[in-house]
């Protein structure tokens, strides 16, 4: 069966404007081919329904990755929510299936310094004092290096430095949230070289190791949620094993569409998918599927790191999981990726804020 006639034109990506605002504050919403040099969304023309000088109180930055090994999986990150930032790394130990984590609360929000883009060297890390993490972005030439430490009391040390060199096509979209409520999102498909040390244990990248960074800059609603599931790894295609990833996300785009971040990553090449409904079927199984067939995954749950921040004025609600995936996902001419097995990550973020 071909999907090709439920993937929308707005969905196929076009040349990248040097900025993604506008010299009148309108906001480029859509997919694109490669990076934006500059990303001045303090700029936008009302956001939101405050007045333009308050943008920075509404705009959220951050960049994660996730690197995915034999034994561990590992989501590092570092956000800049404007009240405050985090720097926040987790570890999940898929013999135990038991998840370590390190979070710093960074106050002021300027502890967390995002990078102005993705290009030449520029650097997103955090200022913290227990949880150190760092990005050192080259996306220009398909290269970036992470790195980063933590510590506590009670789960003791992590230390990693990995090298990524991209081995797919870069998802780069902006989703509008509202008229000119822009959410940028870049992922990519890294090869891994390097390490991961928790407490002496030391483990090294492997030729099937694999990386997705995310950088995500926006303008969330008040209350606000969104569901996400990703995966990284290699798998045989056409008898050669190749890289292999899809990301998969529902949030409050307004025309899901023609709006979306959903798609496959292949060695040198992407396809899109269609919208996807998550039903949380169990606190441990996700099922994350389509309407037209082109999409079916379950999600079983082995740990995961929680965030809540229930207060008046903010309520976080936020889970990132790990464990294991099982279904497909299909390319545009109806070729089936079985996915059994593979390593799965993934959020459910409620926010008011």
């Amino acid at each position: 069966m071909s999907f090709e006639q439920y993937l929308s034109e707005k969905r196929i990506a076009v040349p990248t404007p040097e900025n993604v605002v506008d010299g009148a504050g309108r906001c480029y919403f859509g997919t694109f081919k490669s990076e934006f040099e500059k990303m001045d969304f303090l700029k936008a023309d009302r956001p939101s329904k405050l007045p333009n000088f308050l943008n920075k109180s509404r705009l959220t930055l951050w960049e994660a990755c996730e690197i995915d090994f034999d034994k561990v999986t590992l989501l590092t990150a570092v956000c800049d929510m404007a009240l405050f930032g985090t720097a926040l790394t987790v570890l999940y130990d898929k013999r135990t299936k038991k998840c370590t984590s390190w979070q710093e609360m960074l106050i002021p929000a300027s502890k967390a310094v995002i990078a102005k883009n993705l290009l030449n060297g520029s650097e997103t890390f955090s200022k913290g004092k227990k949880v150190k993490v760092r990005f050192v972005n080259n996306f220009g030439q398909g290269k970036a290096i992470v790195s980063g430490t933590a510590e506590s009391k009670t789960d003791g040390m992590l230390d990693y430095r990995v090298e990524l060199t991209r081995v797919s096509k870069p998802s780069i979209v902006s989703i509008p949230f509202g008229e000119n409520r822009p959410l940028y999102s870049q992922k990519d498909l890294f090869s891994v070289e390097g390490y991961i040390d928790y407490n002496g244990e030391r483990f090294h990248a492997t030729a099937a190791s694999a990386a997705i960074i995310d950088d995500h800059r926006g303008y969330y609603p008040r209350k606000s949620h969104y569901d996400w599931v990703t995966t990284m790894g290699k798998k045989v295609i056409d008898g050669k094993e190749q890289y292999f990833g899809f990301n998969l996300t529902r949030n409050q785009s307004i025309d899901q569409d023609q709006y979306n971040e959903n798609l496959i990553w292949f060695e040198g090449d992407t396809t899109l998918l269609t919208p996807v409904v998550f039903r949380h079927e169990t606190d441990k199984r996700w099922r994350i599927q389509d309407v037209q067939g082109m999409v079916d995954i379950t999600f079983d749950i082995g740990d995961e790191f929680l965030m809540l921040v229930p207060a008046k004025i903010i309520d976080i609600n936020y889970h990132i999981t790990f464990g294991t995936l099982s279904g497909y996902v299909c390319d545009p001419k109806g070729n089936k990726y079985v996915l059994d097995g593979m390593t799965g990550i993934g959020e459910d973020k409620s926010l008011v804020f």
